[in-house]
């Protein structure tokens, strides 16, 4: 049985892609090309079926599937999404994650939640309805148009025992983390924070006390490094390699275009077979593909002079 996710879960949660073939039907091989590249490159954990994962355009069936090949091939935890509009969507996606082997789950607020006890009372509902399994409090507002403030996912987690992490991507949120931990510095019980915003504020993030990041990024590598990096001490390293990939990065942070953008580049890197987004998704232009190139060369070149 896998090892089920708690509070001390750490390093690099990679949001993995979900590869299609040119036809824009699953491409279960790259699946498991895809899981061994993420661990190669440093993961500790997978978390799949998120917006990066194109969780919406999928069926049912094809979540299901998606799940049983990707716990099948990956040595550590997996994260599932399981967000949706009804608590028994939530539930019956739950509770087939954890079946096929899952560590745990995550679930983002819905957006018509107005108040900070609509909020606190939805993930209590949440925490009734997952039962056991423990599950990740997505805080996404750019998103989802959720506005959590710190008290609020404090009395979250302070009455959900089985919320035992949180997915910070708020924007500007470095502050939050803050907050966070000094709240547990004065006794609340300690979670993991790990970090989305496609890695842009890693390196803050993790000096403010987040455990390490739960996004995605055409080179993983970089994540597990900057977060090692950091908890080892060497913060000038860190900052030198972070600031190498910032420009790509940055490109890849676009919306509407990201992960056409990262799915160019992983088919690039061979993690998985075709650079296909399903549709509808927009195609990269020669513009665009020119200007990743450039990007990828002038990181190759910095990384180099680097050692």
């Amino acid at each position: 049985m896998a090892k089920l996710l708690d509070e001390t879960a750490a390093g690099v949660f990679t949001i993995a892609a979900t590869p299609f073939l040119p036809d824009g039907t699953l491409d279960p091989a790259s699946i498991d090309s895809m899981v061994d590249f993420y661990e190669d490159k440093g993961a500790t954990g997978l978390t799949i079926l998120g917006i990066m994962g194109e969780a919406g355009k999928l069926s049912a069936e094809e979540s299901d599937i998606v799940i049983a090949r990707v716990t099948a091939r990956a040595t550590v935890p997996i994260v599932v999404g399981v967000s949706a509009p009804g608590l028994a969507a939530i539930k019956a996606l739950a509770d087939s994650a954890m079946d096929k082997g899952a560590a745990g789950v995550m679930v983002a607020p819905p957006g018509h939640l107005r108040t900070d006890d609509q909020i606190i009372g939805y993930f209590q509902m949440v925490a009734d309805t997952l039962g056991k399994t423990p599950w990740v409090v997505q805080d996404f507002p750019l998103v989802t148009g959720v506005q959590m403030t710190p008290k609020v996912i404090r009395a979250i987690f302070d009455s959900c025992p089985t919320a035992v992490m949180l997915k910070h991507e708020d924007w500007p949120g470095l502050d939050k983390i803050t907050t966070l931990r000094a709240q547990e510095a004065s006794g609340a019980r300690r979670i993991a924070i790990l970090c989305g915003n496609g890695g842009q504020f890693l390196l803050e993030e993790v000096l403010r006390g987040a455990d390490g990041a739960m996004t995605g990024f055409a080179y993983p590598e970089m994540m597990a490094d900057v977060v090692r990096l950091v908890k080892a001490g060497d913060e000038g390293r860190a900052r030198d390699l972070f600031d190498a990939y910032l420009p790509l990065i940055r490109y890849e942070s676009q919306p509407g275009l990201g992960l056409s953008i990262r799915k160019h580049i992983l088919a690039q890197r061979g993690a998985i077979a075709h650079p296909t987004v399903r549709r509808p998704g927009p195609a990269l232009s020669a513009g665009t593909l020119a200007e990743i190139e450039t990007l990828i060369r002038r990181q190759t070149a910095k990384l180099a002079s680097l050692g």
